[in-house]
């Protein structure tokens, strides 16, 4: 058992610190005395550990010391055989999972509502998806987890696949049965991948769905910077046994930056210290703060804050229930208008809104006083803003109609016509809505009037569309003669 008390990055970049080095290297700013506004802003003992890779503090590229000692506190603390600090974001480590398990041509497969770093990643490798189109709760407009039958169905039709990727769970904290899905995988040769960019807190929590480690995945991409702690744009790629960890480094090196930012880094240990050692705690407390809101919102009237009433032993095997999703449409409006709401009338930032719902993100962080206000403005919202809701859009996912594969609608020749005029035609680039990031389109998909009005509408609600090369979205890139 190793020492989680330790943090190694953090105590060499104390060390260095009092070393008074004089700097002869990058960065330009020198500790922050070539940038005074910059130190002012960010503050002296910032900057003065935003340093290059140097001997003392490892590289991350090829970690043989501190660095080296961090990844393996990280991994023993997830129960994981490797641990990878990433300073690209989940984007990042999802990138690597994904281009260290198939190849072009090699068959993967995912639920289609998959954030767009996963398609991201085909395009870049050239492998083909395998989508397995989830079940939607009609009542809420969201799609769920992938049942147990679809993923039977989709390995018996396609015997060659090499990997499936499990959300775990989704961004409305929806969790699919991972154990089942991984034995069944492994029984079949598949290679396990979760994009676990909203479950650091599975690993810590007490009574918490079950973490892709400790149901036997073979690899994990974990957002430590949302429910961990620590700073935007760090991550932590997680390998089980059966994983080649040096060949997973080399794929990681293939896109990480040799510049790996030592924040982003301290950042990772600093936090996985924390969790190691108070995790439970602190995610009991988050659980409190989430079931109290919940039931609060559940009083106001017309918001249905969901939970684990909806697990059905299949598509919703678990429920993460730190999670605050809320559904507004009976209160007559989009998500995303009670979004603007909160943040221009009662100065509340929350995590996301799309079309019939939105998420709060409750965390270490939160105090009693926050929940309080939140809860208050939602209740001042319904009584200020409530109005009929027979115009509303109920669905938030379309099955798509794949005609080819992402990374060939991607690179091949491509003409923009009018969002009006695309009916009918094969899209050459994404359409999503940020956050959540789970593409409405994605290339190489047909485009349908059902889609077409989708955009349409969220764009008029204000929604924020992301994707195209046109960025008024009223124009899209099409497979030419498609």
């Amino acid at each position: 058992m190793k020492d989680q008390n330790r943090a190694p990055l953090l105590e060499a970049l104390e060390q260095m610190r009092h070393e008074r080095l004089v700097p002869f290297d990058v960065p330009g700013h020198k500790h922050g005395k070539g940038n005074p506004q910059l130190t002012e802003f960010l503050g002296e003992k910032c900057l003065s550990v935003d340093v290059n890779s140097m001997k003392p503090l490892d590289n991350l590229c090829h970690p043989v010391s501190v660095i080296k000692e961090a990844e393996e506190l990280a991994a023993e603390a997830f129960g994981a055989a490797h641990a990878f600090f990433m300073v690209g974001g989940t984007t990042s480590a999802v990138q690597a999972m994904i281009l260290s398990s198939v190849k072009g041509g090699d068959e993967i497969i995912l639920p289609r509502n998959v954030h767009q770093s996963v398609i991201n990643s085909l395009v870049l490798c050239g492998a083909v998806p395998v989508y397995i189109n989830p079940q939607t709760d009609k009542k809420l407009g969201i799609a769920l987890g992938m049942s147990i039958k679809d993923v039977k169905s989709a390995i018996e039709k396609h015997p060659n696949t090499k990997a499936i990727l499990v959300n775990n769970p989704t961004y409305y904290g929806i969790c699919s049965d991972l154990k089942q899905i991984t034995e069944i995988a492994h029984q079949n040769g598949l290679r396990v991948l979760a994009d676990e960019a909203h479950g650091t807190h599975f690993y810590f929590g007490k009574d918490m769905p079950i973490s892709a480690m400790a149901a036997g995945a073979d690899m994990a991409a974990v957002s430590m910077h949302k429910s961990g702690g620590s700073l935007t744009q760090s991550s932590i790629l997680l390998c089980g046994e059966g994983v080649n960890a040096n060949y997973v480094r080399k794929i990681i090196n293939l896109t990480q930056t040799t510049s790996g930012s030592y924040l982003l880094l301290s950042s990772l240990d600093i936090s996985r210290r924390n969790l190691a050692l108070r995790g439970e705690e602190t995610f009991e407390k988050v659980k409190r703060f989430s079931q109290y809101a919940r039931g609060e919102i559940n009083t106001i009237g017309d918001y249905y804050a969901y939970s684990k009433e909806l697990i059905n032993g299949d598509s919703v095997f678990d429920f993460d229930i730190t999670k605050l999703s809320v559904n507004t449409l009976q209160l007559g409006l989009a998500g995303i208008e009670v979004y603007d709401l909160l943040r221009d009338e009662y100065g509340i930032q929350i995590e996301f809104g799309d079309l019939g719902n939105i998420l709060a993100y409750i965390s270490v962080g939160d105090k009693n006083k926050n929940i309080e206000r939140l809860i208050s403005a939602l209740s001042e919202i319904r009584r200020n803003y409530k109005k009929d809701n027979m115009n509303l859009s109920e669905c938030e996912y379309i099955n798509p109609r794949v005609i080819t594969s992402p990374q060939k609608a991607f690179y091949a020749e491509r003409i923009s016509l009018p969002l009006e005029q695309c009916y009918g035609k094969v899209c050459a680039e994404f359409v999503m809505c940020y956050p959540p990031g789970i593409p409405i389109l994605a290339p190489g998909e047909l485009i349908t009037t059902e889609i077409i009005g989708y955009i349409q509408y969220a764009r008029e609600k204000g929604c924020s569309l992301t994707g195209p090369e046109s960025m008024d979205i009223s124009h899209l890139n099409v497979l030419k003669g498609e």
